[in-house]
């Protein structure tokens, strides 16, 4: 088999797009030159790559392996290019970080500090649910990942980056808002609004539940924290939500918070990376970087502190 490193190239731009004249254009070149090269491609690898469905292109399993397999070449180079860069005293590179959504609140104010300091990098940030970012995660599609339940099912190199506290809030005039010592089962004839099933925030909430047999008489699922904030502001419920999500003054969005036995729950978050992935010069040093800016959080204990 022979395959040139900017055919490579192109297969995983294809990847990427699902479109070859998507994939010609990130490469700047034409849609005839891609699909010759692409036809060479498989040729030379012998058995179809790809198959195109409705003018949407999809990977064969020999096709998926050959992107995985590009993927990490073209992440060696990149790294390669970047310590070499270091070596003549330059700091330039590229650093792809994803991020869940409630991370959001905090993760965008150290890129900012740190991107003050490399002004020269290129930077791509993704902001998902815990499902969006495990799929990236399970592609290596990034440098580092910021998350509060890291996959237990991955080899991982997993640091606690700070903690991540959840609170019970209500509606700012809400009549538990104003107890002191309240249980778990004072919310059982609560709505409670909540993260859809599968985020780190309702995994450790639902385990709390099972743990305490507890399970609330009514429901409303919401897929972010703002709509949750808005819809507990309305008095439609109460909520469990990250402290990072309510900042630092509750009461200037409509929501207090409540004093409930067992909370503020524990919760940390992560930034992690595959074993045995290089991590390029700049994705070593916004990982130190990260952990610099956060230390005194992560040194206060579960309550932490406010961003």
């Amino acid at each position: 088999m022979h395959v040139t490193f900017r055919q490579l190239r192109l297969f995983l731009a294809l990847a990427d797009t699902g479109s070859v004249s998507a994939a010609a254009r990130a490469l700047h070149i034409t849609q005839p030159t891609a699909s010759m090269q692409l036809r060479e491609i498989t040729e030379s690898i012998g058995i179809p790559l790809y198959e195109v469905l409705k003018r949407r292109v999809y990977l064969t399993e020999a096709g998926k392996e050959l992107a995985r397999t590009a993927r990490t070449i073209a992440n060696e180079w990149d790294a390669y290019r970047q310590t070499v860069d270091g070596l003549k005293g330059l700091t330039r590179g590229q650093l792809r970080i994803a991020v869940v959504s409630t991370a959001k609140y905090f993760v965008p104010r150290l890129l900012g500090s740190f991107c003050a300091r490399y002004p020269t990098i290129d930077l791509s940030l993704e902001i998902l649910n815990r499902d969006g970012v495990i799929t990236r995660l399970r592609s290596n599609l990034d440098d580092l990942y910021v998350m509060s339940m890291p996959p237990d099912d991955l080899p991982l190199h997993d640091t606690t980056l700070m903690p991540n506290p959840l609170v019970v809030v209500a509606p700012a005039d809400h009549p538990l808002a104003a107890e002191q010592h309240l249980t778990l089962g004072a919310l059982a004839h609560e709505r409670l609004i909540l993260r859809e099933p599968g985020s780190g925030t309702r995994r450790t909430i639902d385990s709390h539940f099972a743990k305490h047999r507890f399970k609330p008489a009514r429901i409303l699922e919401l897929g972010s924290n703002e709509a949750i904030k808005e819809a507990v502001a309305a008095g439609l419920g109460l909520s469990i939500l990250s402290v990072h999500a309510i900042q630092a003054r509750p009461a200037d969005q409509g929501v207090s918070l409540v004093h409930v036995e067992g909370f503020p729950l524990p919760s940390n978050w992560h930034v992690v990376y595959p074993q045995g992935k290089h991590l390029s010069p700049i994705a070593r040093v916004f990982h130190d970087h990260l952990l610099d800016h956060t230390g005194e959080w992560r040194n206060a204990g579960p309550a932490g502190g406010m961003l």
